[in-house]
């Protein structure tokens, strides 16, 4: 069994949380620009030095939670059912990934707040090119992930790293209209991210693996 936290860890975890959650209630209220660090301390009762003890930057806080989700995303996606075809995996993790949000955000923050964050990056310049240019990195994670399920060479076999630019896709056009939509729920997200993920079914979702039957 894992060991449980010390006092010390949870006082850290704590006020880390604290920190996170001061930081995008102010990125969602005033502007990720417009918000300054010393705003974030000062709502938190603590120094700059505590903040940057946690986070190297405003950024680093804009996108925390997301990377956790998509940490565990990967993580499910290496755990789905061999027998599954690389679309099935794609769509059955990232479903299961939007019913477990609420669940493993709430343990940081509140998720009504985290929708709100994915609009707001969505909205901010700044912070849609580095979604953008994360996206492109997770994508390459994926990607590697997908080829040792079929046991296919990521370098030598381009369907990976296509049915994941294709995955992805879809996955940044249900985000893009869903922040121009009136209803920001997890809900309204993950439904329509189900109904472009089944436009892929017909193309991706087979097995290339030689001796699938």
């Amino acid at each position: 069994m894992a060991a449980r936290p010390n006092l010390r860890e949870l006082k850290k975890q704590r006020t880390r949380n604290a920190l996170l959650r001061s930081a995008l209630e102010l990125f969602t209220a005033q502007g990720f620009d417009r918000t300054t660090v010393d705003e974030i301390v000062e709502a938190c009762e603590v120094s700059q030095r505590t903040f940057f003890r946690y986070f190297a930057n405003k950024e680093e806080a804009a996108f925390a939670v997301q990377e956790m989700v998509e940490g565990r995303f990967v993580a499910a996606l290496r755990e789905r059912p061999a027998e599954e075809s690389p679309f099935e995996a794609l769509r059955h993790t990232v479903l299961g990934t939007w019913d477990a949000l609420s669940r493993s955000v709430e343990e940081v923050i509140p998720v009504e707040l985290h929708m709100r964050t994915y609009q707001m990056i969505e909205s901010t310049p700044p912070l849609l090119a580095a979604h953008l240019r994360r996206s492109i990195e997770l994508e390459e994670e994926i990607a590697h992930v997908i080829a040792e399920r079929e046991g296919v060479d990521v370098d030598s076999d381009p369907r990976p790293r296509v049915a994941v630019a294709a995955f992805s896709g879809v996955m940044r056009l249900s985000g893009r209209l869903w922040g121009a939509g009136e209803d920001a729920s997890v809900d309204a997200i993950r439904a329509l991210t189900e109904t472009y993920l089944d436009h892929l079914n017909p193309a991706l979702g087979e097995h290339w693996r030689r001796d699938h039957t």
